[in-house]
């Protein structure tokens, strides 16, 4: 019998899943998750909502992760529909170096363009600077509407400020857009949802055309109806249609492990040589279960 294959899910919003998710992605073979901050739905109305979400990244939720054997890591930055409200978009622009340091953020973002307005423009800008500073990958969200042009934007604005594009994820990406930023040099991800964004049917003709070469693909699971087993849903469907399982490693795993990883912060041992499960343990005094017998790796735990 083939042995599962390992897949890291570099773009799901876990803080909007349940437990039950991790449950479910670590019986799929999700070994660790990378969690973008994002918006909530409704903007948020003062700085103070943004440390408290930004300190659920590096705290509670690397936490509620490890209790289902699941290594959880983020990035952080200021998203864009947020950078359109200036007053508080000034005052989480402090914020951000705070968070930056910590343990398990690999990147900045995700950050770019939603309707590519002169606000968003220089926030994105503003932490592209701050990325060279700190020498972090980034993370772009390219706009839903007028994919094409922002994507390019989004490219040429990391290039001006003097961006490695292999530092680079660009995020969201289809049909029309693969082309030009793999050709860039840089990193092109694609959001696999039910509906809308790529589907993984049309991600399997990807990968047969353009190669496994610096391709990714994620979940962006969130609030909305999305998927966050999309990943190792493709990687299976990949397989069943012919793709070489080295492909679909790449796409699945190793891409994300090779440009999350460059800070040292995300390695292939966290997930190899694990600590074991203990879900006897407490987060502040809370415990991811409701009446369940804790699961312990006995054989792990010292």
């Amino acid at each position: 019998m083939e042995e599962k294959m390992m897949i890291i899910d570099p773009h799901v919003h876990m803080t909007a899943r349940t437990t039950d998710d991790y449950e479910a992605m670590a019986e799929a073979g999700v070994v660790a998750v990378i969690e973008p901050s994002f918006w909530l739905g409704q903007p948020r109305t003062q700085v103070g909502s943004f440390q408290d979400y930004y300190s659920s990244l590096v705290g509670w939720e690397p936490f509620r992760a490890s209790q289902f054997g699941i290594k959880h890591y983020c990035t952080i930055g200021l998203n864009s529909k947020e950078a359109n409200n200036e007053a508080l978009a000034e005052q989480v622009m402090e914020l951000l170096p705070l968070y930056l340091h910590k343990e398990n953020v690999v990147a900045i973002g995700e950050i770019g363009y939603d309707d590519q307005t002169p606000a968003e423009d220089k926030y994105f800008r503003w932490q592209l600077e701050l990325a060279k500073e700190l020498n972090l990958p980034v993370q772009v969200h390219t706009p839903h509407r007028d994919k094409r042009s922002g994507t390019i934007r989004s490219m040429e604005v990391c290039l001006e400020h003097g961006l490695d594009p292999s530092m680079v994820v660009i995020d969201h990406n289809n049909e029309e857009t693969v082309k030009e930023v793999l050709d860039r040099g840089f990193l092109a991800a694609f959001t696999i949802y039910p509906k809308t964004k790529m589907g993984n049917e049309r991600m399997v003709e990807v990968v047969r055309k353009f190669g496994s070469n610096g391709i990714i693909v994620d979940s962006s699971a969130d609030w909305g109806v999305s998927d966050p087993l999309a990943v190792p849903k493709t990687a299976s469907l990949m397989l069943k249609r012919g793709i070489a399982r080295e492909d679909v490693v790449k796409t699945c795993y190793q891409n994300a492990l090779d440009i999350f990883g460059m800070n040292g912060k995300m390695k292939e041992s966290d997930w190899l040589n694990p600590e074991g499960i203990n879900q006897t343990k407490l987060f502040n005094d809370n415990s991811v279960l409701r009446g369940q017998q804790p699961k312990v790796d006995t054989d792990k735990i010292v």
